[in-house]
């Protein structure tokens, strides 16, 4: 076995253990585009994933150049050779890019940097085209395609399959914290953050605000409307605390018809006026509009403050809670007086 051929292999089990040993994501992507760089000489090798949010190719991993600047750069669908190969799902090899045109200069125009040739496959699982390798000025034009194709196509395979892996444990993960009626945070993520949250009040001194919010009399709702129903207007309340919030304010499906406000940023003072806020605002609303007829509701609020009232997660928790039985209650008694 050629020492070429037995570099290739252990490229491969190497990355193959990392890729049962961890889900972190950056550090096996970094690990196969320097093999790749080790493998086929070049000046430069580019891994380039796809945006999410905008559909656009942005680069994830350079080698051989600053990703500083090309961290900006976005390529559009059908943009260039990469955009063309990020289209198509199919491999491009182009020895002179000065005689095709499919290729933009917008990269080398961005860094400075003069690009000879091109090499570049998609990374694909499936039939779903994840992003691209680019090959950039390799040292053997002539020879590229039977030495390296091979290798090249198994170790962007590599890259499906983590970032694959990546995005259906990042998928797990936010379900996992994810209330199912309303799409919020849920009871786990409370809980494994409401310590980091002290932290952070901690070291900003800023106020930090658990409060409790119960929607009255629900058990009605459930029996008058059904549980189909019940869990449309956990959603739609859900919505209206939503409305009421602040970017750092955090809203908690905690349970049953329950739910738990983090101010992040609020003392005692301020997180009054912002649940008179919400409460005005859940009493002006209108829930399951398409029921005849439709529903009005009230909510009762209890809150604790960190850390005039408790310096615990639990004892935050454990009064709040009880501030907003007590509330539940005294509404219940003079809901009874009137009567």
């Amino acid at each position: 076995m050629s020492s070429d051929t037995e570099n290739k292999l252990q490229a491969c089990l190497e990355i193959g253990k990392t890729l049962i040993a961890t889900f972190k994501i950056q550090e096996i992507l970094e690990l196969i585009m320097t093999k790749i760089s080790q493998l086929i000489p070049a000046h430069n090798w580019s891994l380039l994933l796809e945006d999410e949010a905008t559909g656009e190719l942005r680069f994830e991993i350079a080698v051989g150049i600053d990703k500083s600047e090309v961290k900006d750069i976005r390529i559009r669908p059908g943009e260039g050779i990469a955009g063309t190969v990020f289209s198509s799902g199919k491999p491009i090899f182009i020895p002179d890019v000065r005689k095709d045109g499919r290729f933009n200069h917008k990269v080398d125009q961005e860094t400075g940097f003069v690009t000879r040739s091109i090499y570049c496959v998609p990374v694909q699982a499936k039939d779903r085209v994840l992003g691209v390798i680019e090959i950039i000025n390799v040292n053997d034009v002539d020879s590229f395609e039977d030495r390296y194709l091979s290798i090249l196509t198994i170790l962007s395979d590599y890259v499906a399959i983590a970032v694959e892996n990546s995005q259906l444990f990042a998928q797990v993960e936010r379900l996992s914290i994810t209330d199912e009626y309303t799409g919020h945070y849920n009871a786990r993520f409370l809980h494994q953050n409401l310590k980091r949250f002290i932290a952070e009040a901690n070291r900003s001194r800023e106020g930090l605000t658990v409060a409790f919010v119960d929607i009255d009399d629900f058990k009605t709702i459930v029996d008058t409307h059904g549980h189909l129903a019940a869990g449309q207007v956990l959603k739609e309340v859900a919505g209206t605390i939503a409305s009421r919030l602040s970017q750092k304010d955090v809203l908690i499906k905690y349970g049953g018809d329950e739910y738990v406000l983090i101010f992040r940023d609020k003392g005692r003072t301020e997180a009054v006026r912002q649940m008179d806020s919400i409460a005005q605002s859940i009493k002006e609303s209108r829930y399951l509009i398409s029921e005849t007829p439709d529903l009005t509701l009230t909510a009762s609020f209890g809150m604790a403050v960190y850390p005039e009232d408790a310096e615990t997660e639990k004892d935050l928790l454990i009064l709040a809670d009880n501030a907003m039985f007590a509330a539940k209650r005294a509404r219940k008694k003079a809901r009874f007086r009137r009567e």
